[in-house]
C-alpha cells in the first residue's frame, strides 16, 4: 500500500508535468489539477552547490520524501553589472529548475528579489545602491522598476523554458517580497503602498501559479500570507482569509552561523514535532525545510561575518552527504503524515482535551476515514492519555499520529532512524616548505594613488562590493617626539589592519551581534616630521537585512593620535588618500594567467606577518568523496583552487569555547582536475600554510537505538521496530562496535550494556551487518533465540563502522 502510494504520488506529478496542470487553493491546500494536496519541500540553493552535485541533492531530497524543493533567485549573481546577465555554471537557474522536473519534483520558486538569506546585500546588485533618489523596497519609483524588470524577466524565462505548471513544467508557486512585514512600519506609509504594489505586479504577470509574501499578514488576495520561523503551529495567525490555506515556507532545520559563535544543534525531535503541530493545529498543508541542503558560501558570496558552511546540520550536509537522523526520521514523518492525507485535507476537524497538558486533533471524513495527532505539551513528563477508548503512552514534548484513528504510525520523539557520524580522512598535506611559493602584498602609501579626499570615506559606496579591501592612506607630521604616541581608529567596518611607516601596528575586528563602530588603539612609534599611515579596512561580507539598506554605512570613522599627555589629534579630515583592493586582486594571482605572471618567491621558512600570498600545486585525490581543506593554522584571509574562490576564511575568530567557528572549508570535486591544481591563498594575519591538509570527508560511523515500544516503519516492511543501518555509497559495514538488546545504556554518542543484556547480541548484529551496505535488526525475542529480561520493555543498540 505504502509503494503503491508513491508510484501513485510519482505519476501524478509526471502527468500534471507532461500536460499542464492548474494550480490553485482553497482553505485546506493547494489544489493541483483540482486536487487537494499535502506537500512537504526543502530548500536548496543553487548557487551554493555547483551543478554537478544537483541530481544527487534533489533525488536525495525526493527519497526523502519530498515533493518539492524550493529557491530563492539570487539577483544580484545574475545581474551583477546592470544590464550584463549571468545564467551560466551554477547560476544556470533554468537547468537547476529542469533537473528537479526530471526526477519528478515540484518547484517553489522565490523570486524576491530581495531575499535576505545571509546572502551579500540581501542578494541586491549593489549597482542598485548609485541609481539617483532610490529607497530600497519602498513605494519608490526608481526602486519599483528596477525590481519589476528583473522580476518579469525570470517570470519570463520561466515561460520560455515552459517551467509554470499552467504549461506543463514543475513550478507551483512563486513568492514575491521576503518577511517585509518586520520593517514595513519604517516606511509609514510608503510600506503598505509597497506591499499592494509588489502584489499586483507579481499577479499581473499572468504565471498560472499562486504567489505568496512570507511574513506578511497584510498580504493582498489573493496572494497567499505564509510562516517563516521554527516554531509555525504556535506563532503563526493562519491565512489572512478563509480561503487561503496555512503554508509554512521557511522550518529551519538549524541556524546560520557566524564566525566567532558556536553553532545552533536544532534536534531532529523538535523539528518533527514542529511539523505535525502545525500540521494538527493550523491545518497546514505545506512544509518547507530551511534549508534542507545548505551548500556553501563560495567567494564572497555571504552577508556580514556568515561562515562559509551554511546550514550544515540540515538533512544534507554541505558536502550533499545524508545528515542522520534528520533525513530518515524526517521521511517516516512524511509517510505518515501521507498515509492519512484524505483524511487531513477533506475530514472534518475538532479538538479538545486528553490531559492537562495533553490534546488531541482529529480529522474525519463522512466516509470514516480518520486520522489523529495526539499532543504532549509537557517538557519534562510522560503522559498516559485516553482516546477512544484506548490507552496510549506520550513521551514529554511529542506527537504521535494515529493512522484510521487507533494505530499509532509515528511518534516525533521516537527516532528509529540509525545516527551517523561524519569524519576526515587525510589525503594530502602540505607541510613542505618547498611546496610552497610566496607574494608579498605591497603596504601602499599617499604616495600610492591619486583619488584624494578630505575626508574619511564610505568604504562600500567606494569598492562597489568589487572587494573586501579599502586602504586608507594619510601623512601625519610629528613634531612633537616618540611620546608614548598610540593611534585610535574607530570603524563601521569589520576588520581593521594598521601599518605606521609601513610597521606592522595591529589589528582588531568587530562581530556580528553589534552595529555600533569598533576601536583600534594601539601603540606605534613615530619618526619626526612625516610619518605614513596606512590602515587596510576590510569587511567580510555586506549587510543582508533592514529597512533602507542603501544608507547603511561601512569602513572608518574617525582617526587620532594621542601621546603621554592624552593630548589627542584628530587626523579625520587630513587629506586621505585611497586605494581600493589588494594588489594581487588585480593581477588575478589566484588564476593560472595571474600566477605565471606573478613574480613568486621560495620559501625557506613561512613569513609570519599580515597580508601575504601563498601558492602550491597539488593533484586531486583518486577517490570520490567530497573534499575540504583544513585551515586550522591559518588566520583569515581567502582561498581560490583554480581560480574559483571557496570562500573567506577566519580560524582566528574563536567561539566562547576557544575554538574556530569553521576549519574545514568545501573543495568541490567539479573544481578540481586530475593534476596539477592552483591553490592560492591570500593570508591577513600570519597563518602558518604548512599545518593545512585536504581531506576526504565521509560518513564512517553509524549506530541505532530502537525499543519495543517504537512504531514500526510505515516505509518499510518490517513487522517489529527495527534497528536499520545503511553505509553511505560505495561502503559496506565492516565492524559491529557495540550491540546489545536488552537494557543498554546510554545512546549513540556514549553507550554501556545494561542490567538486562542478550549474550547473543553482538553475534546476531554481525550475522545480519557485516559485509553488507545496509542491514535491519528487528527488536525482537525471537530474532535473538529468547528473553533477556521477561516482563520489560527492551531497547537494541548497535553501533558499527563503514569501510
Amino acid at each position: 500500500m505504502k509503494l503503491e502510494a508513491i508510484v501513485v504520488t510519482t505519476l501524478l506529478m509526471m502527468a500534471i508535468m507532461a500536460e499542464g496542470g492548474d494550480v490553485s487553493y482553497d482553505g485546506r491546500a493547494l489544489l493541483i489539477d483540482g486536487t487537494r494536496r499535502i506537500l512537504f519541500s526543502g530548500s536548496i540553493h543553487y548557487p551554493r552547490s555547483t551543478p554537478d552535485m544537483w541530481p544527487s541533492l534533489i533525488a536525495n531530497a525526493k527519497s526523502g520524501g519530498l515533493d518539492v524543493v524550493q529557491t530563492y533567485v539570487f539577483w544580484n549573481m545574475h545581474e551583477p553589472i546592470q544590464g550584463q546577465y549571468n545564467f551560466e555554471g551554477r547560476y544556470d537557474l533554468v537547468r537547476f529548475i529542469k533537473e528537479i522536473r526530471d526526477q519528478g519534483l515540484f518547484v517553489s520558486l522565490r523570486i524576491g528579489p530581495f531575499i535576505e538569506a545571509e546572502w551579500n546585500y540581501g542578494g541586491f546588485p549593489f549597482w542598485l545602491h548609485d541609481i539617483p533618489g532610490i529607497v530600497y523596497r519602498s513605494d519608490n519609483e526608481p526602486f519599483k522598476m528596477y525590481m519589476q524588470r528583473f522580476v518579469s524577466k525570470i517570470v519570463q524565462m520561466m515561460k520560455d523554458e515552459n517551467l509554470y505548471a499552467s504549461q506543463g513544467g514543475p513550478i507551483i508557486l512563486s513568492q514575491i517580497e521576503n518577511e517585509y512585514q518586520t520593517i514595513e512600519h519604517a516606511f509609514h506609509e510608503k510600506g503598505p503602498a509597497y506591499v499592494k504594489w509588489a502584489a499586483n505586479m507579481a499577479v499581473n504577470l499572468q504565471t498560472g501559479v499562486p504567489w505568496m509574501m512570507c511574513k506578511q499578514e497584510d498580504a493582498p488576495d489573493p496572494v497567499i500570507n505564509t510562516c517563516n520561523g521554527m516554531r509555525c503551529g504556535e506563532t503563526f495567525t493562519g491565512p489572512n482569509s478563509p480561503n487561503k490555506p496555512s503554508l509554512w515556507t521557511e522550518n529551519w532545520t538549524s541556524f546560520y552561523q557566524v564566525y566567532g559563535e558556536e553553532p545552533y544543534i536544532r534536534s531532529v525531535e523538535d523539528i518533527a514535532f514542529a511539523v505535525a503541530l502545525f500540521v494538527a493545529k493550523k491545518k497546514g498543508s505545506f512544509v518547507n525545510y530551511y534549508m534542507y541542503h545548505g551548500g556553501t558560501n563560495f567567494g564572497k558570496s555571504s552577508s556580514s561575518y556568515i561562515i562559509t558552511a551554511y546550514y550544515d546540520q540540515a538533512p544534507l550536509d554541505e558536502y550533499g552527504l545524508i545528515w542522520q537522523p534528520k533525513w530518515a526520521h524526517l521521511k517516516e514523518l512524511h509517510a505518515a503524515i501521507k498515509l492519512n492525507s484524505e483524511a487531513l485535507l477533506d475530514g472534518k476537524y475538532i479538538s479538545f482535551s486528553i490531559g492537562q497538558a495533553q490534546e488531541a486533533h482529529v480529522f474525519q471524513t463522512d466516509t470514516g476515514k480518520c486520522l489523529a495527532f495526539l499532543i504532549n505539551q509537557d517538557l519534562v513528563h510522560e503522559a498516559t492519555v485516553q482516546f477512544q477508548n484506548s490507552t496510549y503512552e506520550l513521551p514529554q514534548k511529542s506527537i504521535s499520529i494515529l493512522s484510521n484513528c487507533n494505530n499509532v504510525a509515528f511518534n516525533t520523539a521516537k527516532v528509529s532512524a540509525q545516527y551517523g557520524t561524519r569524519s576526515t580522512k587525510t589525503v594530502e598535506i602540505f607541510n613542505q616548505a618547498s611546496r610552497w611559493k610566496v607574494e608579498m602584498e605591497k603596504i601602499p602609501t599617499s604616495n600610492s594613488s591619486t583619488w584624494v579626499e578630505n575626508e574619511l570615506i564610505e568604504q562600500m559606496a567606494a569598492t562597489k562590493d568589487s572587494t573586501d579591501y579599502l586602504w586608507y592612506l594619510t601623512r601625519y607630521n610629528n613634531t612633537s617626539g616618540n611620546q608614548n604616541n598610540m593611534i585610535h581608529v574607530d570603524s563601521l567596518a569589520h576588520v581593521i589592519h594598521a601599518f605606521v611607516n609601513n610597521e606592522y601596528v595591529g589589528t582588531v575586528h568587530g562581530s556580528h551581534g553589534s552595529r555600533d563602530a569598533f576601536l583600534l588603539s594601539k601603540a606605534i612609534s613615530l619618526n619626526n616630521g612625516q610619518n605614513d599611515i596606512s590602515l587596510l579596512s576590510v569587511m567580510v561580507g555586506l549587510p543582508d537585512s533592514g529597512a533602507y539598506l542603501e544608507r547603511r554605512v561601512a569602513g572608518l570613522q574617525r582617526v587620532r593620535i594621542s601621546n603621554s599627555k592624552d593630548q589627542f589629534e584628530d587626523l579625520s579630515n587630513n587629506q586621505w588618500t585611497y586605494k581600493v583592493g589588494l594588489s594581487g586582486e588585480k593581477s588575478n594571482v589566484f588564476t593560472e594567467q595571474g600566477t605565471k605572471a606573478t613574480d613568486w618567491k621560495t620559501v625557506e621558512s613561512f613569513p609570519s606577518q599580515p597580508l601575504v600570498w601563498y601558492m602550491t600545486i597539488f593533484d586531486a585525490p583518486l577517490s570520490d568523496e567530497p573534499l575540504a581543506l583544513n585551515l586550522i593554522g591559518m588566520g583569515k584571509g581567502e582561498v581560490w583552487i583554480n581560480g574559483q574562490s571557496i570562500g573567506r576564511y577566519w580560524i582566528s575568530f574563536k567561539t566562547p569555547k576557544g575554538v574556530p567557528s569553521q576549519s574545514l572549508y568545501h573543495v568541490p570535486r567539479s573544481f578540481l582536475k586530475a593534476y596539477g591544481n592552483l591553490l592560492v591563498l591570500f593570508e591577513e594575519m600570519g597563518g602558518n600554510p604548512s599545518t593545512i591538509t585536504l581531506e576526504a570527508i565521509s560518513v564512517t560511523g553509524i549506530c541505532g537505538r530502537v525499543s519495543e515500544s517504537y512504531p514500526k516503519s510505515i516505509v518499510s516492511l518490517n513487522k517489529y521496530p527495527s534497528v536499520k543501518l545503511h553505509c553511505p555509497k560505495g561502503k559496506a559495514i565492516s565492524s559491529i562496535d557495540f550491540a546489545s538488546y536488552g537494557s543498554p545504556v546510554g545512546n549513540c554518542d556514549s553507550y554501556l550494556v545494561g542490567s538486562c543484556h542478550s549474550a547473543t547480541s553482538r553475534t546476531i548484529a554481525e550475522k545480519a551487518c557485516l559485509g553488507r551496505s545496509g542491514c535491519s535488526i528487528p527488536v525482537s525475542p525471537r530474532k535473538f533465540g529468547h528473553d533477556p529480561c521477561p516482563g520489560t520493555s527492551k531497547s537494541l543498540l548497535v553501533a558499527a563502522k563503514c569501510q
